[in-house]
């Protein structure tokens, strides 16, 4: 293979130095030669840039959304108090799987799905979208924002251990001592009314089974992920699930529809914002921002949600944050950072980057 002089092209240069001059001989020579190794060539410290700058903008992606979905949190809290929790979740998810098909038309990644893959995708909508949606909405409107909010931070760390039972992960200490301080943090949480097991709320319980729910979903899901988009797989599930929902609601609500008739502006307009920025775009960004910087750095962000969600109880909905709370709060924090798996792949991810810098000081 011919090598070819390339002096600079789109932010690419040649290495000054030794390098520089070495690859200035190689091609005074007519003769065939091998391929200059790609890092002799590249302005290393161009891409580094390059990657850091967007990096940032996955991250504030990633705060973006964590900030939609906290405060998705109050603003279902509203809409259950306004409507029937079943009827409005239903309309809600279906307008938000609408909006996903609609994004992923533009994009052209819809397509049907295959027999095996309809399975999967209809049993983990049931627990993601049916099971899920139908605690959590009659869970709200049962329990405060702030306690709904906390609760759901729990997610990570139960999927995590469904994943050690069912798919086969490797359970380590780190991740069991996560798991204990995430308990703990929910017990902080349900017990803080003073009562003991009889004074939790059944709203607290909702809300934990719902996210029980949808952690089992997850292990469904990973199932059949690899060979299904996950933008797709959402919008089928949540289009799925809210067809069901809607037929439950009728049996459960029978005024449900009614309720939804005279619902001022302001209701639809958080309605609409519930639907299509937090639960389409929210959940399409996510998926596309954990496919950039990798599920253990995209998960440590789930846990801002949470917090936002007590800021906007605090801040739109007048309810008084209990110390108990900020200090269940802390424990899910560091609970969802072991127990979800994302503080040790961080530690892998390091030491993976620290090898290769080495190779490449030495090699350069």
């Amino acid at each position: 293979m011919r090598v070819f002089f390339i002096k600079r092209f789109s932010g690419v240069s040649l290495i000054a130095g030794n390098q520089h001059q070495r690859i200035t001989e190689l091609t005074k020579n007519k003769q065939e030669l091998h391929i200059i190794p790609l890092f002799v060539i590249m302005d290393i410290a161009y891409l580094k840039e390059v990657k850091q700058v967007k990096q940032k903008q996955i991250y504030l992606i990633l705060f973006c959304v964590m900030i939609s979905w906290g405060l998705n949190v109050i603003a279902t809290k509203i809409l259950v108090t306004n409507f029937m929790p079943v009827t409005m979740t239903a309309f809600r998810i279906f307008l938000g799987g609408v909006s996903v098909f609609i994004i992923l038309s533009i994009i052209k990644k819809v397509r049907m799905l295959t027999k095996k893959e309809f399975i999967y995708v209809f049993i983990g909508g049931l627990f993601n979208v049916v099971v899920h949606h139908y605690f959590l909405a009659v869970g709200l409107s049962e329990t405060s924002a702030s306690n709904g909010g906390l609760i759901l931070g729990l997610g990570p760390i139960l999927t995590a251990v469904l994943a050690v039972l069912f798919l086969g992960s490797t359970m380590t200490v780190i991740r069991a001592v996560g798991f204990l301080l995430g308990i703990t943090g929910v017990g902080c949480i349900v017990l803080q009314s003073g009562g003991g097991f009889h004074g939790i709320a059944s709203g607290d319980v909702s809300v934990f089974l719902s996210v029980l729910s949808q952690a089992i979903s997850f292990v469904l899901i990973a199932k059949v992920s690899k060979t299904l988009d996950p933008r797709l797989m959402t919008g089928y599930m949540l289009v799925m699930g809210s067809v069901i929902l809607f037929f439950i609601s009728l049996a459960l609500e029978p005024e449900g529809l009614a309720s939804m008739q005279n619902a001022s502006i302001g209701l639809w307009a958080l309605f609409f914002a519930s639907a299509v920025i937090a639960t389409a775009l929210g959940h399409m960004l996510y998926n596309f921002s954990m496919g950039k910087v990798g599920a253990a750095e995209a998960s440590i962000f789930i846990n801002l949600s949470p917090f936002f969600s007590l800021i906007g109880s605090v801040i739109f909905l007048k309810e008084k944050i209990a110390a108990a709370q900020l200090i269940g709060f802390v424990f899910i924090l560091i609970g969802v950072v072991l127990g979800s798996g994302g503080f040790e792949e961080l530690i892998r991810k390091r030491k993976r980057n620290q090898q290769m810098n080495m190779k490449k000081k030495y090699t350069v």
